[in-house]
């Protein structure tokens, strides 16, 4: 039976909710905060981490300024190109089959990520996932000129209104406070996962809060009965 969509396109945020990429953001970050002299995180702390531009979280968790963490940020991203972009990385499970399937019924779908976009491309297509993508959308590599989930959502509408797409119905699938706030700025509505790394109080304010990729989907997708 044919499916459809309650939405002219989705919006995906990428870590912590298609891709878990916490081992080697825990390995950089700790090199790189040793570097500095800074202590680095646990894996508990991790939350504090995953989510937020890497600009603003060397200052807001490890108390550098501005010119320190545009350095810490450089070293960072020097640490990843070393590493490689997608070691260690895997999808949440049902996260790519839904994404694909999503594209098969017809529904244009980007990534609206705070992650440099290099490197979501380098996983979208380490994962075969670039074709089911009309646009893929990331931040600017020095995580200040576009890094702002506002803007960064901002920019994927752009980019598939751009490429001849309805945006009229948008939703953004998300796992962090600033997924929802910045959705709310745009005025997309947006569902959020609990998969991802979160406190129970960052769902305030989504459309849903959803446990599981089976209850992603029946918000996603349904059957068309009158096809």
């Amino acid at each position: 039976m044919p499916t459809r969509s309650p939405w002219t396109c989705v919006l995906w945020d990428v870590d912590g909710t298609i891709v878990d990429a916490s081992d080697g953001i825990l390995r950089r970050l700790t090199t790189a905060l040793e570097h500095f002299g800074k202590r680095p995180p646990t894996r508990a702390e991790l939350v504090h981490w995953i989510g937020p531009p890497m600009y603003e979280s060397f200052q807001v968790n490890v108390g550098m300024t501005p010119e320190q963490a545009s350095e810490a940020v450089a070293f960072y991203r020097v640490l990843g190109k070393q590493d490689g972009y997608t070691t260690g990385a895997r999808l949440f499970d049902g996260v790519g089959d839904l994404i694909r399937d999503i594209a098969a019924a017809g529904i244009p779908q980007a990534t609206a990520s705070s992650k440099p976009e290099i490197q979501v491309a380098a996983l979208m297509d380490h994962f075969d996932l670039s074709p089911s993508l009309t646009a893929i959308v990331g931040a600017t590599p020095d995580e200040r000129t576009l890094s702002a989930k506002s803007d960064i959502v901002a920019e994927a509408l752009r980019r598939l209104r751009a490429a001849g797409v309805d945006t009229s119905r948008p939703v953004l699938v998300g796992d962090r406070h600033h997924d929802v706030e910045g959705g709310a700025e745009q005025g997309v509505p947006v569902i959020f996962v609990r998969w991802g790394f979160s406190w129970p109080h960052e769902a305030d304010g989504a459309q849903a809060a959803v446990d599981d990729t089976a209850a992603l989907r029946r918000l996603l997708l349904f059957e068309d009965s009158d096809a």
